[in-house]
């Protein structure tokens, strides 16, 4: 009887564990780092069935509806490097994910959202050979040695602060008022695979911030515990009068009140540009934003 009784308790332990993985996954920022872990161990393994999916999960890639199943999330990837934003007040995730494997190289961003024990919405855009001022290597290189640490609670920007920074660095392309953004020095920004920095005290995030293009469809991410906020946009509102409407995000981190590092992706073929050809080069002499390219 009591081999029986353990072999039962063994069995049910066994059974009870794919549940009890689920239930891990929640609004708490412990919730939602497991339901970050889930997806970078689904997309390393290119397994969905990890996954804790809502019923009619929402999937988007590069702002796009798509089908999960036959989505760049279910392609097992080498996944190098990665960190992540987790924002319990809207039960959302952001991800940068960066794969430096010379056969499928990629720089990822991934938006989640979390419903009570469930992954509502899976948002994914990303950047590979080809497309702007992509080089998975030199991603690598510079946002690796970056600190996006925690800090310390006592000088962290608020929620309301850090939003209205990513807004005002955003506006600053439509209206050109750069002297609304609360600019850091030193201020870094990694933009595909170009760097901004030279190691100086006085590196600035301001070049190559252009004017006239209206950054779109907004939604962020907002993390008041490293002082960081992503936004998934459009660059142009996608039409005759607002540019192409590229899909875009932008990563932000913020230390005392000013920005500190800028990342941007966007999936954006170089073969579809229609400007000049870009300047900035992996060695810190600064990207040029792709203009209005209606």
């Amino acid at each position: 009887m009591k081999r029986t009784a353990l072999v039962l308790l063994v069995l049910s332990g066994v059974w009870l564990m794919p549940v009890i993985g689920y239930a891990e996954v929640s609004c708490t920022r412990g919730g939602l780092k497991a339901a970050v872990d889930l997806y970078i161990e689904a997309q390393t393994k290119g397994d969905l069935s990890i996954l804790p999916l809502a019923n009619g999960v929402g999937y988007m890639e590069n702002i796009a509806p798509a089908d999960i199943k036959t989505g760049l999330v279910g392609k097992p990837l080498k996944i190098r490097h990665h960190f992540s934003l987790l924002d319990a007040d809207s039960c959302q995730t952001f991800t940068e994910v960066i794969v430096t494997d010379k056969e499928n190289p990629y720089v990822i961003a991934t938006r989640l959202r979390v419903n009570h024990d469930k992954i509502a919405e899976v948002e994914t855009l990303w950047t590979t050979t080809g497309y702007w001022l992509f080089d998975a290597d030199s991603y690598l290189k510079y946002s690796s040695t970056e600190d996006w640490g925690p800090i310390p609670a006592e000088k962290r920007d608020s929620r309301g602060t850090l939003v209205a920074a990513a807004t005002a660095y955003l506006d600053a392309f439509l209206e050109g008022k750069i002297d609304r953004v609360p600019w850091g020095f030193p201020c870094v920004r990694t933009e595909g695979g170009a760097y901004t920095g030279t190691g100086s005290p006085n590196d600035s995030c301001e070049v190559g911030v252009p004017a006239g293009v209206n950054i779109a469809n907004r939604r962020f991410v907002v993390d008041e515990v490293i002082g960081s906020v992503a936004v998934f946009c459009t660059f142009g509102a996608g039409s005759p009068a607002g540019g192409s409407g590229a899909p875009d995000s932008h990563l932000f981190r913020l230390e005392n009140g000013r920005l500190r590092y800028v990342h941007t992706l966007t999936h954006l073929k170089m073969s579809d540009f229609r400007g000049a050809a870009p300047k900035g080069k992996p060695d810190g002499k600064g990207p040029v934003r792709p203009p209005n390219t209606d």
